[in-house]
């Protein structure tokens, strides 16, 4: 069927649907019928090449053949089911139903599908085979642990899972009450949550008898009554079954071994845990029912297989840790689960996930659905589909729109954010697996994005007031790292002058960087009343009430995160989102953007509702990756990392990115000798267009499909950022590089050289207005070459240097050191760094050896994922000359100095470059005094390492 209609939204979300975007070879067509379930993922048959039309669709054959029976099933009217079923689902399929009280398609398909699975007649289910997850460990083996039944219903984020978990408690405790003898069902339901948020959603708080408790009969805001999930005759018998909602955490064994004053058990038994974790609620109750909220997260990871040798691959060691966190987590959940199985007996586990596929380090492909195997990747427990996609073209969530083309550039930049910052950024700055990227570089190419975001979030914040909302729009920030989450809050919170309503005050604090530890730490907890860190409570009571009316986070207009939002996040006022880390996955991709989905309002589901989203391309299927070396044994990799223990060893540094002259009085700069400064789309788009992201499409999107093509840009930014407020910050930033006795007598001189320079070696091109040389990339390009320019007027001799030290993180530290690595390791002892990395073991090691022994080293640190580097230039190229150690020295007088230690010595023309570069900058930074007294000491013999270090202090 060609294109017919140009709407993003063409199904009835009351009815199955009816039609769905398809896109071939890249041309929008609109079919009949129903997009079939299944998922993208790279043939492991195809050798990587590099091109994103290697993903091929492949189809849930199961869920494909389950959807069409249950349809047939209901044609007829639900053969085989009780009483109590059928007038459940006459109930839920009521024409009368209206309001909220209508049940969309996928609510009552999600739950038949459970239905059919349990109550079908024999011949209907005949040839449909659900894997069980069993155990494959040997510790569980050797236990006998037995599998778990589990059945995954795919439900996109904002599709209402909630009601879908109260209609299958409803089924299974109401059919229990009326036929006790039925093991089939269950009247004791545990409801396991991925964290403490979660968890309060769906029972409320235990210290507040108002909180809404969605999920217990009877309690305040329960859905049953709520939705009119149960005919009010039945409510009173609903109450008799029994009802617990925890978070996972509870399941984390417990082993008194090493506590003080009890009588040693050792180890928890099974029966035990279950006594402790179900009894106070669930009694001695057996063959329960069990709900899996976020259920991805609960997965039994695999062994690496030959050709995957390792769980993680190159990755940061911060990103690693949070993996290898998630793993764990994976591991203590199921874990629990095979307990309780083998105590109690669980009839059933109903897992409900918007992306039931398997995440990066569980040992399986990324992206495969639960269930499978490498060698079978067909086979699921996922039984019902609904996904994003789905939701979108139903009207049940808002549309995501996506930059589709620009001014100057083949394909949208701000679609791949990321990967199109890390190929402008040289190679020293760029994220590698070894590396993060440069904060304030990112930030300085991630500029233009944001400040076009952000306009976008401003007409949309007088919108909302226009409207009388009392609660405001929100902004996202997902990004790659803490650090850089860090540069990224201080912007938009302190430094950015064109959207005060982002700025943050003694008085209001509209953006909210979440610190990610802090936050882990809150929701980890069992109940919110047993943590006593008041500050990670605090941070998630605000985290999750954002936009909730009179709560703490009802007036947050801003949230800046590192990865993913806390599941759970359920915030309805989430109109932009940016993204500034790297999306290797779909699943990633839809979980991020799955944070911004929730429709502000369900009156009318045929009025679209949209979220902006740059840099988190989740329209393109990516290309999985193959895995290195073709097989082998994985190698033993060392965690390399700052010792707490070990804080009074740090050794500290500031972070130079270049040079101004101490001057004092006056100052001057040739301006015709600065290069010229080009304005142009080609550097940075002035503006965007977006369109709705319906479907999935291969490669890069363009403006073909359904939904309008809107123009961004970045006018309201331009209107709070004129000429003269412009030349004003680039001459205090300027000045601010000046000694700070000098500032108040240098502004005025350096704001005319500024003026001067703009007007006459500024290039603006035909598409771009003046005003954008306040993005940080022009702004920052023109203080480095004016600060490279200005010389004192004077002639009395050149002044000494001052150093200029990086904005947002002035000082780097051993603390941020933390990485894995398969190389050769050496333990310390008298570093804050666990140990030294041997490239060269045989000169590193010596190195190590010598200043381990030596009396007046305080403390040392190879120079390797520290980040200290030099600036300097070679052959018309700026370079990062990364010196091998760092060492706090006691010389004699019992001052301590730091050394930068070099050992391979200085031996061809550019070594020589990086020599002078270092003396320049011990010169700068001794005389800037406040970083303490530095040398340099260049040893070519690992045995004199002692005796150079002596001669240097």
């Amino acid at each position: 069927m060609t294109l017919a209609v140009d709407q993003p939204i063409i199904n009835d979300p009351y009815q199955e649907p009816t039609r769905w975007w398809d896109y071939q070879e890249g041309q929008p067509l609109l079919k009949e019928g129903r997009r079939p379930a299944g998922y993208y993922l790279a043939p492991r048959t195809r050798a990587r090449a590099g091109a994103i039309a290697q993903e091929e669709f492949v189809p849930l054959e199961s869920v494909n053949e389950i959807r069409r029976r249950v349809a047939e099933w209901r044609e007829a009217g639900y053969p085989g089911t009780t009483r109590i079923t059928q007038e459940l689902l006459r109930h839920w399929n009521s024409p009368e139903r209206e309001g909220r009280h209508r049940l969309f398609f996928c609510q009552r398909e999600a739950a038949e599908t459970i239905i059919w699975l349990i109550e079908a007649p024999a011949r209907e289910r005949q040839g449909i085979e659900i894997p069980a997850d069993a155990p494959h460990d040997a510790e569980s083996l050797a236990k006998g642990y037995g599998a778990l039944r589990r059945y995954g219903c795919k439900m996109a984020t904002a599709s209402g899972k909630t009601v879908v978990m109260g209609m299958v408690i409803a089924w299974s405790v109401l059919n229990k009450a009326f036929n006790p003898q039925d093991r089939r069902f269950s009247d004791a339901v545990l409801v396991v949550c991925p964290n403490l948020t979660v968890k309060e959603r769906l029972a409320g708080k235990p210290d507040d008898p108002d909180s809404l408790k969605p999920l217990i009969p009877g309690a305040p805001g329960n859905y049953y009554e709520e939705f009119d999930l149960v005919p009010r005759s039945l409510l009173a018998t609903l109450g008799k079954g029994k009802y617990f909602v925890t978070n996972w955490h509870l399941f984390a064994p417990q082993d008194d071994e090493n506590r003080r004053g009890v009588v040693k058990r050792g180890p928890e038994s099974d029966r035990a845990f279950c006594n402790r974790v179900l009894g106070r609620w669930l009694g001695n109750k057996e063959n329960l029912l069990v709900i899996n909220d976020e259920a991805h997260h609960a997965y039994r990871p695999a062994p690496p297989m030959p050709e995957q040798p390792t769980l993680f691959g190159d990755i940061t060691g911060e990103e690693r840790k949070r993996l290898e966190e998630e793993t764990k987590a994976a591991k203590v959940w199921v874990a629990g689960l095979d307990r309780i199985n083998a105590v109690r007996k669980i009839n059933l586990c109903i897992d409900l996930s918007a992306t039931p596929f398997y995440i990066r380090g569980s040992g399986y492909p990324e992206g495969a659905p639960l269930g499978s195997t490498p060698e079978n990747m067909r086979q699921t427990w996922i039984v019902s589909d609904f996904g994003l996609v789905d939701a979108v073209e139903s009207g049940i969530v808002k549309i995501p729109r996506v930059p589709v083309d620009e001014n100057g550039a083949p394909e949208p930049r701000y679609f791949r954010l990321w990967q199109w910052i890390m190929e402008q950024l040289p190679a020293s700055e760029r994220a590698t697996a070894r590396r993060k990227a440069r904060p304030e570089s990112v930030l300085r190419l991630a500029d233009g994005a944001l400040e076009m975001l952000a306009s976008e979030w401003k007409k949309t914040f007088d919108g909302f007031r226009e409207s009388g909302h009392r609660v405001p729009p929100v902004i996202i920030a997902v990004c790659d790292n803490t650090g850089l989450s860090e540069v990224i809050a201080e912007h938009i919170a302190k430094v950015q002058t064109a959207f005060p309503e982002l700025r943050n005050t003694d008085g209001e604090r509209p953006t909210l960087r979440i610190d990610t530890r802090l936050l882990d730490k809150a929701e980890s907890v069992v109940e919110a009343a047993t943590t006593r860190q008041d500050a990670a409570e605090r941070l998630r009571e605000m985290v999750a009430t954002v936009g909730k009316e009179g709560q703490p986070g009802e007036q947050v207009r801003c949230v800046v995160s590192v990865g993913m939002l806390t599941e759970g996040w359920d915030a309805h006022n989430v109109t932009q989102i940016l993204g500034l880390r790297a999306f290797e996955s779909q699943l990633l991709c839809e979980q991020v953007v799955g944070r911004g989905l929730r429709r502000t309002n369900y009156d009318d589901l045929s009025v679209p509702e949209y979220v902006d989203v740059y840099g988190i391309p989740f329209e393109v299927i990516p290309v999985k990756k193959a895995p290195r070396g073709g097989g082998g044994q994985e190698k033993p990799s060392t965690l390399v990392q700052a010792l707490p223990e070990r804080k009074h060893l740090e050794i500290k540094f500031p972070r130079v990115e270049g040079y101004v002259f101490d001057v004092r009085h006056r100052v001057k700069a040739d301006i015709d000798a600065i290069p010229e400064l080009h304005v142009e789309p080609t550097r940075e788009p002035t503006e965007v267009i977006v369109k709705d992201a319906v479907g999935y499409r291969l490669g890069k999107p363009d403006r073909l499909g359904p939904g309008e093509a809107v123009v961004h840009d970045r006018e309201v930014f331009h209107d709070q950022q004129r000429r003269q407020t412009v030349e004003y910050l680039i001459a205090a930033a300027v000045t601010h590089q000046l000694k700070n006795d000098a500032r108040r007598i240098l502004f005025p001189q350096v704001l005319r050289i500024v003026q001067e320079y703009i007007a006459r070696r500024v290039v603006v091109g035909s598409d771009a207005p003046l005003e954008e040389i306040a993005l940080l990339r022009y702004r920052d390009d023109i203080v480095d070459r004016l600060c490279n320019a200005i010389e004192p007027d004077t002639e009395a001799g050149e002044a000494p240097l001052l150093p200029r030290i990086e904005r947002f993180r002035p000082v780097g530290s051993t603390s941020e050191v933390l990485f894995r690595t398969t190389r050769p390791c050496n333990g310390t002892t008298k570093s804050h760094v666990s140990h030294v990395v041997l490239d060269s073991p045989s000169w590193e090691h010596s190195v190590a050896y010598q200043l381990e022994r030596l009396p007046q080293v305080v403390s040392y640190v190879r120079n390797d994922h520290l980040d200290f580097t030099i600036p300097y230039d070679f052959e018309g190229h700026r370079h990062a000359y990364v010196p091998d150690f760092l060492v706090r020295w006691r010389a004699e007088d019992g001052k301590e100095i730091t050394v930068i230690l070099e050992v391979k010595g200085y031996e061809s023309e550019q070594d020589r470059a990086k020599e002078s570069a270092a003396q320049r900058w011990v010169s700068a930074v001794n005389h800037h005094g406040e970083f303490g007294m530095w040398v340099l000491a260049v040893c070519k013999e690992p045995k004199r390492v002692g005796e150079m270090l002596g001669e240097a202090g």
